[in-house]
């Protein structure tokens, strides 16, 4: 996970507005947000994404 899309989870955790457990829901605001980045990190790497999550821990 570079830097941006780290950015942009933040964001989106910041905000309150979805539970980041909820990954159609954070994909659907990081859409409406323009966070495209973030929409095809998901897409492509879900099971990196749970574990940033879950743990903290960001895979390169």
């Amino acid at each position: 996970m570079d830097d941006r899309i780290f950015e942009q989870v933040m964001a989106i955790r910041e905000s309150g507005e979805v539970n980041m457990l909820d990954v159609n829901g954070v994909q659907r605001l990081a859409f409406e947000r323009e966070f495209y980045e973030l929409v095809n990190y998901i897409e492509e790497n879900e099971r990196a994404y749970w574990r940033f999550i879950m743990t903290g821990e960001r895979e390169e």
